[in-house]
């Protein structure tokens, strides 16, 4: 690490690869924005997230990340269950029915070994956690880096009970199923007994096995002052008071410099170094141009472009026919009609709109009520011509454009509204034509916003009812007003804040 040019030596490069985004809900502060922007900030080349369980945040924190030019290592905390995932019971002389395990992505192929675990985790494994078993990770490891965890995790378990052989045995079976250049044991020092304890235990495992080192920092907050909001926020997800919360952590779980880790782990030459060759063999990209429809299955002797045709313009023939007086002459919704076929399959879309006019068509049959359309796509002749849509565009002057613009290419987003009663049934149709595994629904995650967030913090801190009530109604009625903003805005709030 020594500058060839200046003799002066440099700090030599660390990692942070076990680190909780606000994703492990309601167990972290860290938001992905502010920690892209600290770690640019220590000059550290990469930074990992792995939340526990998930990969909800992976998206947003690999834009955030290369935004701010450093490398993004996708991972995840994963819980193991000791035998089969999908056994929910509890396991005899164990406190939890799981251990804790960090996994790291390499390449665009491994997040999507990562994508299959943590899915298994939740359709198979859901038991008080998101739990995987040995035997799928070992399906699914090819290219999958591990990292032994904290002292939730199995090896550590074992050390702390004693039992080294036990520990052994655990650390030389992730090496088998992962590889031997893939499994790494994790020190860590957050000023808790039971951890030094660990790292001994652990370094002599790693004389003794081969398995390197690597030195990690739980994060769970960004900085050291934010221990308490984070206290808070536990508190929030136990819904147990600060007098009542068995408080785990304490103020050495956040982000820390490079020179901070490398003077934590003096003792373990390489362990800080090894992060950052790691990182650098994580090179996960996701592919935001490529299109993934669904094939729509067309009959015989028919293109996904014919039969949308074919479709459309009997759906336009049927409309026309019906009797009452139209502000424009038929040939204006053909020509529009063939406008926009011209311009679907442009853009590659026909196979879009017969999916999405096919399980209309399907629910309109069994009689499930379903909308008129909303949004843009009631621009749209193809739409009101296969009944996607029942608004007539001409009539009402609106745009194609605005729903669809050769210019500006990105997928269609056509609001459709079923009977909330039945709705599970036009779910079950189109599993049932495209398989289960190409059928999803998304997930919505709350954010705490002000007034929220004083309820919550409030009740955590033990205040009554009345008095964090009449905080709360202080803040302004604005959505995304911040508390910050609101003490601002609001005179009054202002007065009691400075007051009180």
């Amino acid at each position: 690490y020594d500058d060839a040019m200046t003799g002066v030596k440099s700090e030599p490069d660390f990692v942070h690869l076990h680190l909780h985004s606000h994703y492990s809900l309601l167990d972290s502060t860290i938001q992905i924005p502010e920690l892209t922007r600290e770690v640019a900030r220590m000059k550290m080349p990469a930074v990992a997230l792995t939340d526990h369980g998930n990969l909800f945040g992976a998206f947003q924190f690999h834009r955030a990340a290369v935004a701010e030019g450093i490398r993004p290592v996708i991972g995840c905390e994963v819980y193991v269950a000791p035998d089969d995932h999908r056994r929910k019971a509890p396991v005899p002389g164990r406190r939890k029915p799981y251990d804790h395990l960090v996994l790291l992505g390499e390449n665009d192929r491994v997040y999507r070994n990562l994508l299959r675990l943590v899915s298994a985790g939740y359709s198979e494994g859901f038991y008080h956690k998101p739990r995987i078993s040995k035997s799928i990770l070992a399906e699914s490891s090819d290219g999958v880096i591990g990292l032994s965890a904290c002292l939730s995790g199995e090896v550590a378990r074992h050390v702390l009970g004693r039992d080294m052989d036990g520990a052994r045995r655990a650390a030389e079976e992730y090496r088998e199923i992962l590889g031997p250049d893939d499994f790494y044991l994790e020190i860590q020092d957050h000023g808790m007994a039971d951890e030094e304890f660990v790292r001994h235990g652990v370094a002599e495992l790693a004389t003794a096995t081969g398995i390197p080192l690597v030195a990690t920092n739980d994060c769970h907050f960004h900085k050291r002052q934010d221990t308490f909001a984070h206290r808070v926020l536990i508190g929030i997800g136990l819904n147990r008071t600060l007098e009542e919360l068995e408080y785990n952590y304490n103020a050495e779980f956040y982000v820390k410099s490079p020179a901070e880790m490398y003077d934590l782990f003096s003792d373990y030459p390489g362990a800080c170094e090894r992060t950052a060759e790691i990182a650098s063999r994580c090179h996960v990209l996701f592919d935001t141009e490529t299109m993934h429809l669904p094939r729509y299955p067309v009959p015989q002797g028919h293109t996904l472009e014919s039969f949308l045709g074919e479709k459309a313009r009997e759906g336009l023939d049927v409309r026309l026919s019906r009797a009452g007086e139209r502000r424009h002459p038929d040939q204006e919704y053909r020509n529009r009609l063939e406008t926009e076929l011209e311009i679907i399959s442009k853009m590659g879309f026909p196979g879009y709109f017969l999916v999405v006019w096919d399980f209309i068509r399907h629910a309109k049959d069994i009689d499930i009520p379903v909308g008129p359309g909303r949004g843009s796509a009631a621009g749209s002749v193809v739409s009101y011509a296969l009944g996607v849509t029942d608004i007539d565009p001409l009539e009402y002057d609106l745009l194609f454009e605005r729903f669809l613009n050769p210019d500006r290419i990105s997928m269609p987003d056509i609001d459709i509204d079923f009977c909330q009663r039945r709705r599970e049934e036009v779910i079950d149709y189109v599993r049932q034509l495209y398989g289960s595994e190409s059928v999803s629904q998304i997930a919505t995650f709350n954010l705490l916003k002000a007034r929220s967030a004083v309820r919550d913090v409030g009740r955590v801190m033990g205040l009554s009812f009345g008095d964090v009530d009449r905080i709360a109604k202080l803040l302004p009625e604005d959505f995304n007003i911040t508390v910050e903003g609101a003490v601002e805005e609001s005179p009054e709030l202002k007065e009691l804040v400075e007051g009180d």
